[in-house]
């Protein structure tokens, strides 16, 4: 069998007219291990080895079928065998069906890695049944590398958002209810457009009753795969998409589809496509699915390309006004299946603009709480404690409190009364009044009755609204943790985190849009462009400053006085040169915010060189490294003109000064920019792709970044350095004679190339990667200001653990978008020189 496969795949190979070293440059498969395969020395190939030869070959259906017929399983297993033509036309029983849709190559999945399919959805090259058509829809083959990301990514959506569930105590005591009835004819598509059905069949009826814990077999019942649910602001749509997406992998048959929530909030339709947003979002909360599937793609996008990715698009309404017609423009142009929540007046609205509402989608509108589910709720939330006399320290019994202002509600007999009864039919005011009344000892609810303080509905949600921060961080007796020792902090007060928070629900806010995304590396978003330079300006100036010093105590015997005027030159020329390309990336369009990396630094990335990566990437990161070191090399030429003047008295008109230092600036500029292009093009070598077990957490994220950052200053500090050094040497060398005779001693090479090295791999990471922009500007800059705290991090963590804020993958959101511009507006209220933020009219026929 093995010699039929290595005879077959070279006959195959000389078809294409490909040598093995293309194959190889093609799949990514070593050219040693094509050589064993060919010549049948290797008893132990994979079916994975086989498809990615298979994708490089580009074969068709029937050479696949035959290749992979040649394969047998390892350790005596079962041979695999691909479907005949006949065998993959046969209709499957839908119980026992598993379709997974088709990747780009069309090889062939095992069948454990396939799930039974929506009834009645289509799939990737699935013809619309006709009216006497019953068969279910077929099995479709998937690339085994795309279907294990799949699965991949599945665990890791169930396991995060069954933390997200447990850290907002949804279930403490049990969920609040959230019900729904159909929504209203013109908010949803025709119900047999909805049934995907052809003219003359007849539609069913389509049942979408239901509540949180039926949400899931509601879906199922769609044939279209496409829902939208609506609701009002804090109506529980967030907690229906969790519970929704948990309940959908948990489910014994599932869709063949991996639900994915998304944050549609951030979608801008006319500059980005739906599959690129949806891939760059799968990138950034996902790091693993960077890595390489079929014919080169991303495993991000292999999966949305192979319908696999089941999106569901949480927060329509949180698009740009102007831009909501084009988002619903843009959704209506796909056929895939999709989720889609939104408040219904905005959704109406624009339904209204684009005049047709989400095509093939059924619609739900979610209920309001009833003064039963208060009642049979908030009593609950009550702790009672008992004492060990029988008696518990509240006057009345338990839950007396909450069931005197329940007794109030029922009766309405008080305008007091009625606007609470109003305000609380919302889960979001439903839990802060839980926060705020049931949480804290001595808090009476009944004072929510007083139609003095609380003359209107919006008085008593902006009073529940503003005591949730002060709430949640009230002080409590510090404790120690499994060793017994002491925290260090207690945590922030109430008003310092109020301050913090505010800040960062007023960095939130832009002149176009209201953006909800807290994002560790976009933090910097909220300083002005030039006090962001001048910082990148002061950081760079200073590490090569210090390098420059150190450097010279260790190397050179130079006195004190002339090494500290050499480094005080010295850092504020290379500050001016890192600042000044900072400048340009942040004016040039889509500013200088770094977007955090999605690779670590490895030895093992070497192994496979820079065969495995586009000549692109090399060529792109040499060019990157060739411009900022030849600038690097012609400001130190410069800076050691002007300390030679400062300190030897020699006059800069000089003209053999002038004719010193123009030489100076051709040959330090080609070394620095040489040695800086060739070290930052090969990298890339050095790079691959994050771990599968990585969590896309900002916290993780930001410490896998740190310790990228750190093994990048590592490799490039050193590297650098010789660089500089013998690349000096021999740049010198070529250059002796034509420009006169040139000077580049043992000490003078690697006094230069250590600063080079040093100053310049430190002045890198701080500039240029998200890591060290955070550093900058969230660890120093802020705090400094009083913006934030010394440690951002830990404080966002800790407001993600009190529930203010909630995680969306890799960056944090405000717990609701309520409480974002409530903070938002006390923090700009607080600070005179904040001017209300302005927003432009709608486009025309926009609304």
């Amino acid at each position: 069998m093995t010699d039929e496969l290595g005879t077959l795949l070279r006959r195959l190979r000389d078809a294409a007219d490909l040598t093995q070293e293309q194959v190889a440059e093609r799949s990514g498969v070593s050219v040693r291990t094509i050589r064993r395969l060919e010549s049948g020395n290797s008893t132990n190939h994979r079916m994975g080895t086989v498809n990615l030869l298979a994708d490089a070959l580009e074969l068709g259906e029937e050479d696949r079928r035959r290749l992979a017929a040649t394969i047998t399983a390892p350790r005596g297993g079962p041979a695999f065998r691909a479907p005949a033509p006949e065998e993959a036309a046969a209709p499957v029983p839908e119980e026992a069906a598993a379709p997974v849709p088709a990747s780009e190559t069309g090889s062939v999945a095992p069948q454990s890695q396939s799930v039974a399919p929506v009834p009645g959805a289509l799939r990737p090259g699935e013809a619309l049944p006709g009216p006497s058509t019953s068969a279910t829809p077929t099995r479709l083959p998937v690339h085994d590398t795309v279907a294990a990301a799949a699965r991949e990514l599945a665990t890791e959506v169930r396991r995060r958002w069954r933390r997200e569930e447990a850290q907002r105590r949804v279930h403490d005591p049990y969920p609040l209810p959230v019900r729904w009835e159909p929504a209203p004819a013109g908010l949803t598509d025709r119900t047999e457009n909805i049934q995907r059905l052809w003219p003359g069949e007849t539609a069913r009826e389509l049942d979408l009753e239901g509540d949180l814990r039926s949400v899931s077999d509601v879906y199922l019942r769609i044939p279209s795969g496409r829902l939208a649910i609506l609701g009002r602001a804090g109506s529980g749509k967030s907690v229906l998409t969790i519970r929704f997406v948990l309940d959908l992998l948990e489910a014994p048959v599932t869709h063949g589809r991996v639900p994915v929530i998304f944050s549609i909030g951030s979608w801008d339709p006319t500059t980005t496509a739906l599959r690129d947003w949806l891939v760059g979002l799968l990138l950034r909360d996902h790091p693993h699915l960077a890595g390489r599937g079929p014919r080169g793609a991303t495993l991000a996008a292999a999966l949305v390309d192979a319908d696999l990715i089941l999106p569901v698009l949480d927060g329509f309404d949180e698009i740009a006004e102007g831009l909501r017609r084009e988002a619903l423009d843009a959704l209506n142009a796909t056929s895939s299946p999709l989720v889609l929540t939104s408040r219904r007046d905005e959704y109406a609205e624009a339904v209204r603009a684009a005049h047709a509402p989400l095509v093939w989608a059924a619609g739900v509108v979610l209920s309001d709480l009833t003064l039963d589910d208060l009642a049979g709720y908030l009593p609950r939330t009550t702790r009672t404690i008992t004492r060990e006399g029988g008696g518990d320290d509240s006057a009345g019994g338990p839950g007396t409190a909450w069931e005197t202002v329940i007794g109030e509600l029922r009766t309405r007999e008080s305008p007091g009364s009625a606007n609470l009864a109003t305000a609380l039919t919302t889960p979001l005011m439903v839990i802060l009044a839980r926060t705020l009344y049931s949480e804290i000892p001595g808090q009476d609810p009944a004072e929510l009755l007083d139609v003095t303080r609380f003359p209107t509905v919006r008085s008593v949600e902006e009073h529940l609204l503003a005591g949730f921060v002060p709430a949640v961080y009230r002080r409590r007796p510090p404790e120690r943790d499994a060793a017994g020792r002491q925290p260090r902090s207690p945590g922030p007060d109430a008003a310092s985190a109020e301050r913090w928070l505010g800040h960062l629900a007023h960095h939130l806010v832009r002149f176009d849009r209201d953006r909800h995304d807290l994002a560790w590396w976009q933090l910097s978003d909220s300083l002005s462009r030039s006090t962001r330079t001048f910082a990148v300006f002061l950081a760079t100036a200073l590490s090569v400053a210090l390098a420059d010093w150190l450097v010279g105590l260790l190397l050179t015997p130079i006195g004190i006085g002339e090494l500290l005027l050499q480094g005080g030159l010295m850092g504020p020329v290379a500050g001016i040169a890192f600042g000044s390309v900072y400048a340009i990336m942040d004016r040039s369009g889509g500013g200088a915010v770094v977007e955090p990396t999605r690779v670590r630094v490895t030895l093992r990335g070497f192994h496979g060189g820079l065969g495995r990566r586009p000549l692109r990437t090399f060529i792109v990161r040499f060019g990157h490294g060739l411009f900022g070191g030849t600038v690097m090399g012609i400001g130190c030429a410069c800076a050691l003109a002007l300390e030679r003047a400062l300190y030897s008295g020699s006059p800069l008109t000089d003209p053999r000064v002038i004719e010193g230092t123009l030489i100076n600036m051709v040959v330090l500029g080609l070394i620095f920019g040489s040695a800086a292009g060739l070290v930052f093009g090969l990298m890339a070598a050095l790079e691959a792709p994050v771990d599968v077990t990585t969590a896309a957490t900002p916290v993780s994220l930001l410490s896998s970044n740190r310790t990228t950052m750190v093994r990048q200053f590592l490799v490039l500090a050193p590297t650098l350095t010789l660089a500089i050094a013998f690349g000096g040497y021999v740049i010198v060398q070529l250059l002796q004679g034509s420009m006169g005779r040139l000077n580049w001693g043992l000490q003078d090479s690697l006094f230069i190339g250590a600063v080079g090295g040093l100053g310049g791999a430190a002045s890198y990471v701080l500039a240029f990667t998200a890591w060290g922009q955070w550093f900058v500007f969230s660890r120093v800059w802020l705090p400094l200001t009083g913006r934030l705290p010394w440690d951002p991090a830990a404080f966002l963590d800790d407001a993600y653990r009190r529930g203010v804020l909630r995680q969306t993958g890799a960056v944090y959101q405000f717990r609701h978008v309520r409480l974002q511009h409530h903070l938002g507006n006390a923090f700009r209220r607080q600070h005179a020189d904040f001017a209300p933020a302005t927003f432009p009219p709608p486009r025309a026929g926009a609304s």
